[in-house]
């Protein structure tokens, strides 16, 4: 389908409040975001990977989760006071309510204004998504506690690390609404899949679709890298023609044989 027409559809209602599988997530976070990235493209979206965002945690797994957004907004001196921190909910420290609030299979997608002055979240936060059972925190902005995060299973996305506390910069103004975080628009339920080259954004009604389509992607790419790695040259085997998709299907069929290499070797 052109972007037009999944247009058409969205704004008709037909593609709102899709509700997103764990089946389908379980095959997204085994497909790479350079297959998901290329397939958005090809249906017409441009830009689904959140930009300058780096994963804190180098032993977290890939991930596929559903979004669950948090905006902020300016602090303000006289709302954005210590004394918001209190040990029952108020209306002006959102952000504990937002937490507890995270289901199992979520991510928490923070729209921090790109702005890493103060910290979005930190660990005990982090500690807190981790026992719900939450997939991820990403945030276009900052978190603080940096060795402890780090050294955690949950994976985190941000710009920096920093000490500073959020309520120093930061207000929490709203929770499940449409949220930018680091160029992507992000609504609640759409599917955030990351890995170690980054985050992609994927519409939670093209969530079933891409996920066969991007694991086949992956897998003839891993069998045209083994051609190219063999000593062929890139013409007709990448992108592939007709003749290296038919190539590809006889491959698998015979049980993917390893792939003998063509190199001249010098004496």
């Amino acid at each position: 389908m052109a972007i037009h027409e999944y247009a058409e559809e969205y704004n008709n209602g037909e593609k709102r409040n899709v509700a997103v599988s764990d089946e389908t997530l379980e095959k997204l976070s085994r497909c790479s975001s350079g297959s998901l990235t290329t397939q958005l493209f090809k249906r017409g979206f441009r830009q689904p990977a959140f930009v300058g965002l780096r994963a804190m945690c180098a032993q977290a797994k890939p991930f596929a989760g559903r979004a669950f957004t948090m905006r902020f907004i300016p602090a303000r001196e006289d709302i954005d006071t210590y004394g918001t921190m209190t040990t029952k909910p108020n209306g002006d420290n959102l952000q504990w309510q937002g937490i507890e609030q995270v289901q199992a299979g979520d991510v928490l997608v923070i729209d921090s204004r790109n702005d890493p002055a103060a910290a979005s979240a930190g660990n005990i936060l982090v500690t807190r998504l981790l026992a719900r059972g939450a997939r991820a925190i990403v945030t276009d902005g900052a978190l603080r506690d940096g060795s402890e995060i780090t050294a955690m299973t949950l994976p985190a996305y941000a710009r920096e690390i920093t000490a500073t506390t959020r309520i120093s910069y930061h207000h929490v103004a709203d929770l499940q609404v449409p949220i930018g975080c680091a160029g992507v628009a992000v609504y609640p339920g759409d599917v955030i899949v990351g890995d170690a080259d980054g985050l992609t954004l994927v519409p939670a009604y093209l969530a079933e679709e891409l996920a066969d389509v991007c694991l086949e992607q992956d897998d003839i790419e891993n069998y045209l890298a083994m051609r190219i790695a063999s000593g062929e040259a890139l013409w007709g085997v990448y992108p592939p023609s007709a003749d290296a998709v038919a190539a590809y299907q006889d491959w698998v069929a015979s049980g993917r044989p390893a792939i003998p290499s063509i190199i001249t070797k010098k004496d």
